[in-house]
């Protein structure tokens, strides 16, 4: 005997779900419900199945097969358009002509007894045998009525309240001979309730009715989808899953990373090669599909979690449906009824309100409130560029896909046959996708000079010897999910905003050049490359005095690459230095704010102890650097650069030193004691760089550790930084504790304040309209000058929804008032 099940259907209600999706492969417990139904047929011995299809009939196809992974044969019906209930089995006629069939929906849950169901149309010798089951609302079902012997003697498709008369519904299973078909007209839309039903009674014909004892639920409502999960994970129905029960109701599938300090409340099921990090929080009734990732602080209840699913850090999802492939980022908020599609992102910090539908393919901006669906609009990323190049999450927002498309639209915008040099840090991540970049260079016509695990100084300063461009790939500082892809131009500096603008748009048409297969690029590994670097600092960079002033330094290369160059730089410096943290660590390419702390402390622990002149220690990638003075202090960043420009400028005593406009006025008071001045400069890094090249220029710095040392490089670099350190502190024979306690106090203060894309050009009119008749300067942003000198300055994010205010004043009660004023400013710009 063969069954037939209908997977046709649109599934309208069920959207924004079904959307890219049929129905029938909608997971329930993390498997597409109509593999529940095929696993029931199966049970019951009906083994050879035809599956009719239509909407989106490729997928399901694609899914099943031939049926051979169920240990069934799946043959296929399909039809060019809707033919109703009874015209789709009309049209796998051909299979079914020779016996009895069983018709079952692709896209309803039910454990009915189906042998019994046979067994009972076999006894009364009917044509039709309509499965029916008990509900406690039959609004929207076809309602039947049978006789004490099981006859069928009425049905009434969607009655309303004063039309019912029966809580008796049909669930759409039925057992048929084949001469049903001669009431199917072929290739027109009929249906078994309105159509052919009535004309089997109205001709005599014995259509009986089997009350079915068990669970079914017609999965056509958002509402009953929800539902249908969690009387799976309450065992309400009999069906498989996949997995083992790890406690009461906990249900864990094969390769599922569930940390232990995960807090864990059954029912709830979470699926294969999924992650869930210490401190997530997962409640009752919440499936979470494969490779889900559920970071640490996230809070899920109620939740259904398709696959390749991000949640990121305290993010709150209640009772609601999350589609393939979206990220939800850090402290997002999904209500009660709401549905997210598939390929979605919902950006950190937003709210998304209950029973709201975001259609697949949109972005929620980070902050945003969203209390209306979201069907239409779509607004992707404005620009790939951030402040650190193409910056994302690992595998979740950059991929090898993304990696080799972004190498390819690199390449095209530079002519055949060019050189890019590639480098990386010394993560696994960056070793990955570093491979896929070398790869697209080379299949779009580019040479490729890779250096391998090497400083982003070294990257930089190899880039710049003839190669027409670099890419760097990093671990984000201090973000270890997350990777950087730095760009160089041909002179080892970030790509300019005009650089960025075209690679965004070749990368936004696809139009990647492709080489001819005589074309492909070669790949070559430079020797000698540390030496090569430091042969050229020491040569530019002055060191006189170092070696007669027998200073010692201690140098924490923080298990980085910077400790790649230490050896062969410290050994020609000639200075008595003492290296900790000198290996590479793999687990640790990158360093949170605590630990980055608590390393300052011991190298100052370590300095005190060993009376030196001073300590530095190297971020990971060797292009920042942090200070301790002789007695094992601490010298903030901001600090350092004004230590670092006033040893600078007491040297040179003339020049340009090139700072960004966020930086303490302080900096303007120490730069003219000495007879230099400041170049003020945007917050781009590339900025400080374009100043740096002049010939005038003596330094620059951005005050969170990056130095720019003009005689040898117009990039920031801790090595070049370093050794100019040393020099100038041999040659003025002060110590920096000396050094700073002659300089003024700051008291600059940061604040950033979530602003949706929407509104940000009317924050900043509301700024400079604010500002009056005080002194505004939009050298970035808005900079308004109090009479006093106190300013304040106003950035909207390039990358994020997001606005950055700096304010600086005498003390840090004034500063923090101005900061108060113009927070108010921005805010009444989103009411």
């Amino acid at each position: 005997m063969k069954a037939v099940v209908m997977a046709g259907g649109e599934g309208t209600r069920l959207r924004p779900m079904t959307s890219s999706m049929p129905k029938p492969l909608l997971p329930v417990a993390n498997r597409p419900i109509m593999e529940h139904v095929l696993k029931l047929l199966k049970r019951h011995g009906l083994n050879e199945t035809v599956v009719t299809v239509q909407f989106l009939a490729s997928l399901v196809k694609n899914y099943f097969g031939d049926g051979e992974e169920l240990g069934m044969e799946l043959s296929y019906a399909n039809e060019e358009k809707p033919l109703g209930t009874a015209g789709s089995v009309k049209n796998a006629e051909e299979a079914l002509k020779d016996d009895t069939f069983l018709v079952i929906s692709g896209d309803a849950l039910t454990d009915f007894d189906l042998t019994d169901l046979i067994a009972f149309h076999k006894e009364k010798g009917a044509l039709v045998t309509v499965c029916l089951t008990r509900v406690p609302n039959p609004l929207e079902f076809g309602i039947t009525i049978v006789d004490e012997e099981g006859k069928v003697e009425r049905f009434l498709e969607k009655p309303t309240w004063g039309q019912v008369f029966s809580d008796t519904v049909n669930t759409g299973i039925y057992v048929m001979e084949p001469e049903v078909f001669d009431y199917v007209q072929a290739d027109t839309s009929v249906d078994w309730s309105g159509d052919v039903f009535p004309q089997l009674m109205k001709d005599g014909k014995p259509i009986y009715g089997y009350i079915a004892e068990g669970y079914w639920e017609d999965v056509g409502t958002h509402e009953s989808y929800v539902k249908a999960q969690a009387d799976v994970l309450e065992r309400k129905v009999d069906v498989e899953l996949d997995g083992f029960e790890i406690s009461p109701g906990v249900w864990v599938a094969e390769g599922a990373d569930v940390h232990p300090d995960a807090v864990l409340r059954g029912p709830l099921y979470i699926g294969d090669y999924a992650k869930i990090e210490a401190g997530a929080e997962i409640r009752e009734h919440t499936v979470v599909g494969s490779n889900v990732v559920v970071k640490s602080g996230a809070f899920l209840h109620r939740a259904v979690v398709h696959d390749n699913v991000y949640i990121g850090q305290h993010s709150n999802l209640r009772g609601c449906v999350i589609g393939k492939n979206t990220d939800v980022m850090r402290a997002a908020r999904i209500e009660d009824g709401a549905v997210i599609g598939d390929e979605c992102l919902v950006g950190e910090e937003s709210i998304i309100q209950g029973n709201v539908r975001v259609y697949p393919f949109k972005t929620i901006e980070a902050g945003a409130f969203v209390n209306t669906s979201v069907i239409w609009e779509s607004r992707g990323q404005a620009h790939l560029f951030g402040a650190r190049g193409v910056s994302g999450i690992l595998n979740v927002e950059i991929t090898p896909e993304l990696a080799v498309r972004l190498a390819g639209a690199y390449a095209t915008t530079l002519k055949k046959g060019a050189t890019v040099t590639t480098a990386r840090d010394h993560s696994r991540g960056a070793r990955a996708l570093k491979r896929a970049v070398i790869s697209a260079l080379q299949a779009s016509a580019i040479d490729v000079r890779d250096l391998e695990n090497v400083p982003l100084p070294v990257a930089r300063q190899q880039t710049a010897r003839g190669s027409a461009g670099g890419i760097m790939i990093r671990t984000s500082p201090g973000v270890p999910d997350s990777v950087d892809i730095m760009f160089f131009d041909e002179s080892g500096g970030d790509l300019s905003q005009a650089r960025q603008r075209k690679l965004d748009r070749v990368y936004a048409r696809q139009e990647y050049r492709r080489a001819f297969p005589g074309e492909i690029g070669d790949l070559s590994f430079p020797s000698s490359v540390f030496d090569s670097y430091t042969g050229s600092l020491l040569r530019n960079v002055d060191t006189d005095g170092i070696a007669e002033a027998g200073l010692k330094v201690v140098v924490d290369a923080s298990n980085g690459s910077a400790g790649l160059v230490l050896p062969s730089l410290l050994g020609r410096l000639g200075v008595d230095a003492l290296t900790i943290n000198p290996g590479l660590d793999e687990s640790r390419p990158t360093e949170s704010v605590e630990s980055r702390r608590a390393g300052l402390v011991r190298l100052g622990e370590i300095v005190s102890s060993a009376r030196a002149a001073f300590g530095v220690r190297f971020d990971p990638v060797g292009e920042r650097l942090s200070l301790v003075d002789e007695r094992g202090r601490i010298i903030e960043d901001d600090r350092a650069l004004l230590v670092m420009l006033d040893l600078v400028a007491a040297e040179r005593r003339s020049g340009r030193v090139a700072l960004p406009v966020t930086t303490t006025r302080v900096a303007e008071q120490v730069a003219a004691y000495h007879g230099t001045q400041v170049e003020w400069t945007t917050t781009s890094p590339d900025d400080l760089t374009r100043v740096s090249r002049e010939d005038t220029t003596i330094f620059g710095g951005d005050g969170r550790g990056g130095f720019i040392v003009p005689e040898f490089s117009s990039v920031f670099d801790g090595a070049a930084a370093f050794v100019q350190l040393i020099g100038l502190v041999a040659r003025t024979q002060l110590t920096l504790s000396q050094i700073d306690a002659r300089i003024p106090r700051a008291h600059v203060l940061r604040r950033d304040l979530a602003t949706p894309w929407a509104v940000k050009g009317l924050v900043m009119r509301r700024v400079v309209e604010a500002a009056g008749d005080r002194s505004v300067d939009t050298t970035d942003g808005v900079r308004v000058v109090e009479t006093d000198g106190r300013w304040v300055m106003v950035l909207p994010d390039p990358a994020e929804a997001v606005t950055h205010l700096w304010a600086e004043g005498p003390d840090d009660a004034s500063a923090q008032a101005l900061l108060d004023e113009w927070a108010a400013v921005v805010d009444s710009a989103g009411d």
